[in-house]
Order: C-alpha cells, then structure tokens, then sequence
C-alpha cells in the first residue's frame, strides 16, 4: 500500500516523478493550480496537451513535465467535475480522476506522484467532500506508486485533507 503524505505548499515545487494537474477539457491550461503548473512547465506543455486532447471528465491523460524541475519527469492531466449540487455524479467522477491517475502513473512506471486538490477551485466542488473522497479513493486504490503526497496550496484545504486521511486510518494514531 502506498504512503499517503499531505504537505502544505507548491505544487510545482515538489520531488515527485508526475505531478498531476487540475485540467480543463482541452489540456490548454487554465487558472488555478493548472496555471501554476502550465507557467513553470512553459509553453510545450499546452502544445503536448493540445496534442492529445481532448479529456473528459474523470479521465486522465499525460505528457512530459519539460520545464519542471526534475525529478519531475512526467504531468498528468485530469478533469474534475463541475460541481452541480452533488445529483448529477459528481463524487464519482472526482474519485475516478483520482483512480485514472494512479493507473496513468502505473503505466508512466512514476513511483512518487503529487495531487492538488482536483475541482475544488472554479469547478465548486465543496472542499471538505473532495478531500474525503480523494483520501479514500488513493488509499483504496491498486497502484504500484509508493508515496502519494496530497498537496494543499493553503491552510484551510491542508486541515481538510489531514482530518480526511486521520478520519480514514482510524482516527487513533498520529497522522
């Protein structure tokens, strides 16, 4: 089973073989955290997402990091639901960007792989729900990666991804 490691911090400054973005549809880039990650990758990561989009929601896709810093060798582009209320699937297509992911970065043969916090930006999706379902559905996951960092790029979403992953692991020990 894979270490699960939740850091406050940036992204696109962490030791990891693939880091996976937030996309949009058209793997162009965007705001938020696929903004940050398209800046420091520069302008051949859009070409190489335009390349082989487009990616439907709850699939992922990949292409090589470039200007990221390595170990960083590989992104993975995921789409996340936008949130509707919670009727129309959404949990379930967030749990499988999450689940797509890690069979991508089996495929990659990527060990150590870093996740922002998938659709809880412009997409809606309430944060505390998404760090639950991301918690649960890397830790219930089959992959070969073996360190799994949840990244969050503020103290609020940190406090929800570690109450997710103490509320997962039993809430006994220390997480």
């Amino acid at each position: 089973m894979a270490t699960i490691e939740v850091v406050l911090g940036d992204i696109t400054r962490q030791d990891v073989d693939a880091i996976v973005t937030a996309a949009n549809e058209s793997l162009l880039g965007g705001g938020g955290v696929d903004g940050a990650i398209h800046r420091a990758a520069g302008p051949r990561l859009a070409q190489a997402g335009s390349a082989i989009a487009p990616c439907d929601p709850g699939d992922a896709k990949a292409t090589q990091a470039f200007d990221l810093d390595p170990p960083v060798r590989h992104v993975i582009h995921t789409v996340g639901p936008v949130w509707e209320g919670g009727a129309y699937g959404e949990a379930e297509v967030l749990a499988s960007c999450y689940r797509r992911s890690l069979q991508v970065a089996d495929e990659l043969r990527a060990r150590t792989v870093a996740f922002p916090a998938i659709a809880t930006g412009v997409y809606g999706f309430p944060p505390g729900e998404a760090a639950r379902i991301a918690v649960s559905t890397v830790r219930r996951t089959p992959t070969a990666v073996t360190t799994i960092r949840l990244v969050a790029f503020d103290e609020a979403t940190h406090e929800l991804y570690t109450a997710a992953l103490h509320d997962e692991i039993g809430g006994d020990g220390p997480c």
